[in-house]
């Protein structure tokens, strides 16, 4: 049985835990001495007690984050009852700061605050010894990134087949935008390049070929992103699918090139906008330059096959629905595959607090902190914009309806369009999760011609292309007395290959995305 157990609850299954992994890597002579354990939030909480009370350890490792914060307390509750000689240990962002605060952290043993790759396995050599720490909220001293194991041998052929990899060459940001955590993580740090490109080739000899960045500044060191690009793209075959969050106003042409090289589908770019409101990033100690994000979006859309997934946030300080709308119709017109409009949430420990007072913002008590409510946007304006945001994701950034969506705001404001279709949606569901892709198309159909008088004629093959793109063949009910035979034929796509994920291939198979060019048609 091993000493050590090493656990966390992941978001779904899908997503293996990074931290874990490091955290495994780094234990040295002490690692043939743990285990870990992976369960998801959707598992009871018995039965991840019962897995972890089977494996007898004397030490419990803890992952804790936003999204898994309500189900940790419980299970620590309920080990605390269970088994009372067990030592926990809490690591992550989510206890790495104001623990005075919390529940989970008076409940456990040790909690280590900030980086604890190399901190943990030093707790834990000192608790097997039988030495006990004075203090039990333990600050981690920031390693280097060369002083660590890299953790990628950990990744087995299980999570191969049927898990994200995240892998990462830099830890850190530089920026001080106030409602991110990385944002205090400083200063930027890389991993040897040499090492970290060893790595990477390690995975692609083990059929590793879909790599998620956790990187938060991909694009800001320009050496070391030209050698991961190019180092990838001279490795390039089909399938392959990289994905990198990027600095959206930093693009030199020395990263330019390579991006423009590679095939059609095998980037994707989390483009952080956040606003575009100058106002409000000035309140928010944020920086970035509008001609050049405009610029840059304009040639990943025009000149390059890369997917571009945008973020903008609701309920940020100084911004009122008016200005929100004005920064969603901006960003709408640089055509991003996909738009992510999320809510503010009040990560511990961020700055974003001292706005609080002046703007009278108001945040959930309960993970994952998100606003409720504030100065410039009352509570039920933001239930509606909580509203957009999720139906958004589900008609526009699903790929599912991209003929369709232009129709539903037509020669006005994206914003006030799509509004509308979700206040009907609301009206028509009362919900915004579990609603079937037919029935979307019912209501999306019943909306256009009832409030935008098109023509059902015009719109029935429009919503027929854009169904069957994802290789559907079964006709909707509300289509079928619309659609002739040669009308059903005609909606034949040219579908990107199925190695790559659902949603970028149902954008790539959209009228007017780049055709997918051979690995020889590089230049």
């Amino acid at each position: 049985m091993p000493e050590i157990v090493l656990a966390t609850l992941n978001a779904r299954y899908a997503h293996a835990s990074f931290g874990l992994r490091y955290l495994m890597a780094n234990l040295g002579d002490l690692r043939e001495h743990a285990a870990m354990l992976e369960f998801d939030i959707s598992q009871r909480s018995t039965d991840i007690l019962e897995a972890i009370l089977a494996q007898q350890p004397r030490l419990l490792g803890l992952g804790v984050y936003i999204w898994n914060a309500a189900e940790s307390l419980r299970l620590v509750a309920d080990l605390k009852r269970a088994a009372p000689h067990l030592s926990i240990i809490l690591g992550g962002p989510e206890v790495s700061y104001e623990t005075d605060r919390q529940q989970i952290v008076a409940l456990a043993d040790y909690t280590i605050t900030g980086e604890a790759d190399l901190a943990f396995a030093a707790l834990c050599r000192r608790l097997l010894s039988g030495e006990r720490p004075l203090l039990s909220v333990i600050p981690a001293d920031l390693p280097e990134l060369d002083q660590l194991q890299l953790p990628y041998d950990l990744y087995d052929e299980r999570d191969i087949a049927h898990r994200v990899i995240y892998v990462e060459a830099s830890r850190g940001c530089p920026f001080k935008c106030e409602f991110c955590l990385s944002s205090l993580d400083v200063p930027l740090r890389h991993v040897p390049i040499d090492r970290f490109l060893a790595a990477m080739q390690n995975l692609l000899d083990r059929g590793v070929r879909q790599f998620k960045f956790v990187d938060r500044t991909f694009n800001l060191n320009l050496k070391v992103s030209r050698a991961i690009l190019d180092f990838f793209l001279e490795r390039y075959e089909p399938g392959m699918f990289l994905h990198f969050e990027m600095i959206p106003d930093r693009l030199p042409d020395a990263l330019r090139e390579p991006i423009r090289a590679f095939p059609p589908g095998a980037l994707q770019f989390e483009v952080g906008i956040q606003t575009l409101n100058p106002e409000v990033e000035g309140l928010i100690s944020r920086r970035q330059e509008h001609d050049h994000i405009i610029d840059n979006l304009r040639f990943l859309r025009e000149e390059t096959g890369v997917h571009v997934h945008a973020d903008l946030i609701v309920g940020l300080p100084g911004e009122d629905v008016a200005s929100f709308a004005a920064g969603f119709d901006q960003l709408v017109a640089m055509h991003p595959q996909e738009i992510q409009v999320g809510l503010l949430k009040r990560l511990r420990g961020t700055p974003i607090v001292r706005h609080d007072a002046a703007w009278e913002m108001v945040y959930s008590a309960n993970p994952p902190y998100e606003v409720l409510q504030t100065k410039l946007v009352d509570f039920a304006a933001m239930q509606r914009l909580r509203r957009f945001a999720r139906y958004w994701d589900m008609i526009a950034n699903s790929g599912n309806f991209i003929e369709t969506l232009p129709l539903v705001w037509g020669a006005g404001s994206p914003f006030a369009g799509f509004s509308a279709l979700s206040n009907a949606l609301h009206v028509a569901e009362g919900r915004a999760h579990g609603i079937s892709l037919h029935r979307l198309v019912e209501i999306v159909w019943g909306f256009l011609i009832e409030q935008r008088r098109i023509a059902p004629a015009h719109l029935a093959p429009i919503l027929w292309r854009d169904y069957s793109r994802g290789g559907r063949s079964d006709v909707p009910p509300v289509l079928r007395p619309h659609l002739s035979e040669e009308s059903r034929s005609a909606a034949s796509h040219p579908v990107a290959p199925r190695t790559l994920p659902a949603r970028q291939t149902r954008h790539r198979a959209a009228p007017g995305a780049l055709p997918c060019a051979e690995p020889s048609d590089r230049g």
